[in-house]
């Protein structure tokens, strides 16, 4: 069974979305408050594939729930809700492991298609690591990427990935010293016809570029090349 877990304080709302995941074949978790989804999470054993948390609850907001989340687990996905709408609000939901962001009001077509995006994505990443779990491993200078892990590590130190950073990591150990445009960025982990806005990638090379640079600010190794996308230079 698909499972969702919904934490949404308005109960208006919580019920349009779980009426609308339902009928589309997801299991609901409901919760209304940031607390509560945090126990509902522990409670299963955090057995849920996607999360849909509003950012404005009492007792622990949407984004600590997330960075909650994120911490427990690098392969659920995450997706916020918000009735705001600057770009402050994205990227900080972005920063703290979500996956993807939607902006109040939605339509229900909407809602379920990115969950159906973000479940897919979770679905492949599982299946992927079940496949992968013969030690294999890819070696770019000082750099390992540890496919059954889904670590990366850098001389000796293990550096701990979230699911999007190690899917957009792998595609450029993939294709070392290869320019990859943010479109086949998008492609190649998002899938085809995805709902995501394409400042997650720069969200996520940025995160990832705090983890693997020595300087950050002046990557050696993740580099921008403008007008273009990004390289890993091997």
């Amino acid at each position: 069974m698909k499972r969702v877990l919904i934490a949404e304080d308005e109960a208006a709302i919580r019920e349009f979305i779980v009426i609308n995941l339902r009928r589309s074949g997801y299991e609901v978790l409901e919760a209304e408050n940031g607390a509560e989804a945090i126990r509902l999470f522990d409670s299963c054993g955090g057995e849920i594939d996607v999360a849909v948390l509003d950012i404005m609850m009492p007792e622990k907001d949407g984004m600590e729930v997330c960075g909650y989340f994120r911490e427990k687990s690098a392969a659920l996905g995450i997706i916020l809700l918000s009735a705001k709408s600057q770009e402050l609000d994205k990227v900080s939901g972005l920063m703290r492991g979500a996956d993807d962001y939607i902006t109040k009001p939605f339509s229900p077509s909407e809602l379920v298609a990115r969950v159906d995006a973000v479940y897919r994505r979770v679905v492949l990443l599982r299946q992927n690591d079940e496949a992968q779990k013969d030690d294999r491993c890819i070696r770019l200078g000082d750099f390992t990427l540890r496919l059954d892990e889904r670590v990366l590590y850098k001389k000796e130190k293990a550096i701990e990935l979230t699911q999007i950073e190690y899917q957009i990591l792998e595609l450029l150990f993939r294709n070392p010293n290869t320019v990859l445009t943010r479109a086949e960025i998008l492609r190649e982990v998002w899938g085809e016809n995805c709902y995501v806005d394409d400042k997650v990638i720069d969200v996520n090379i940025h995160r990832l570029r705090s983890k693997i640079e020595d300087v950050p600010a002046q990557p050696r190794r993740l580099v921008t090349i403008w007008g273009m996308g990004y390289k890993w230079i091997a």
